[in-house]
């Protein structure tokens, strides 16, 4: 584990941190852990992103944290609320497997990977590099951003530790 205080991010959950505290989410299975750094003044925030698009939300109250296309606009603005550039951002996420084998071609079924598209695509509205990834596959991860140095641990059952 990176040292510093803890904050940890739910699924369809969303957090900004700094001062060397550590953004964890875990259970990233078709979901995918964003997050966003600014080196300049060292702030990350982290998104636990569900599905793909808000379109489909059939809640009463919008969880903008649980859509990439709400997630990520959210994110951007709480960080830029906070000092950090949209021109300094940079991303790094993980997740958005294909947990379960399903027989046919239905995109529906293919949530992981249209998690991974739908994130890409929102990113890009912000023009915001994608420095590394670590998506797709059939295993489940955990992740944690350091605040203080933009690392980021991926954790999963089958390949251990690995830094992105």
């Amino acid at each position: 584990m990176i040292e510093g205080t803890m904050i940890k991010v739910g699924m369809a959950d969303l957090n900004v941190a700094d001062g060397g505290a550590v953004l964890k989410t875990t259970g990233l299975g078709s979901c995918v852990g964003l997050t966003l750094f600014d080196p300049g003044i060292r702030i990350g925030g982290m998104a636990h992103i569900m599905l793909p698009s808000s379109e489909i939300a059939r809640e009463g109250q919008l969880n903008i944290a649980k859509y990439a296309d709400t997630a990520v606009p959210e994110l951007v603005k709480r960080l830029t609320s906070k000092g950090a550039s949209i021109d300094r951002l940079v991303a790094k996420m993980a997740g958005g497997a294909q947990m379960f084998a399903f027989m046919g071609g239905s995109d529906s079924m293919r949530i992981g990977p249209r998690n991974v598209d739908a994130t890409k695509l929102a990113l890009a509205m912000f023009s915001i590099r994608l420095l590394s990834e670590d998506t797709g596959g059939n295993y489940g991860r955990t992740v944690e951003l350091n605040s203080q140095t933009g690392i980021f641990l991926i954790r999963s059952v089958q390949y251990g530790v690995k830094e992105i």
